[in-house]
């Protein structure tokens, strides 16, 4: 398990669990296991997800943005629920942008 921190300074844990079963449904993302933890910790933006999540979102060249959902459960514990890559910039509701 890795934990790295949200742009709201909460810990976010990556669990080996939690890993398996995002590549497991993406395995585009099978060599990406570090760039998902930085995109939580290091995003271009940050937008507001379905009930209570959030989105770190990253590009990654013209056609390619990695987006890593989360959750902040509480101000000293957080969670990865998935990540995929789009091929165009997500949309949604900007509540953090990278100045």
């Amino acid at each position: 398990m890795d934990i790295v921190y949200s742009v709201n300074k909460v810990p976010i844990r990556l669990t080996y669990e939690r890993w398996y079963h995002i590549v497991e449904n993406h395995d585009d993302l099978a060599s990406y296991y570090y760039e998902v933890l930085e995109t939580i910790e290091n995003p271009d933006f940050v937008l507001r997800g379905n009930k209570g999540t959030l989105k770190a979102t990253r590009n990654f060249g013209k056609d390619k943005w990695l987006v890593v959902i989360y959750r902040e459960k509480i101000k000293s514990d957080g969670f990865v629920i998935t990540a995929y890559f789009l091929d165009n910039r997500p949309k949604g509701e900007i509540i953090w942008k990278r100045h």
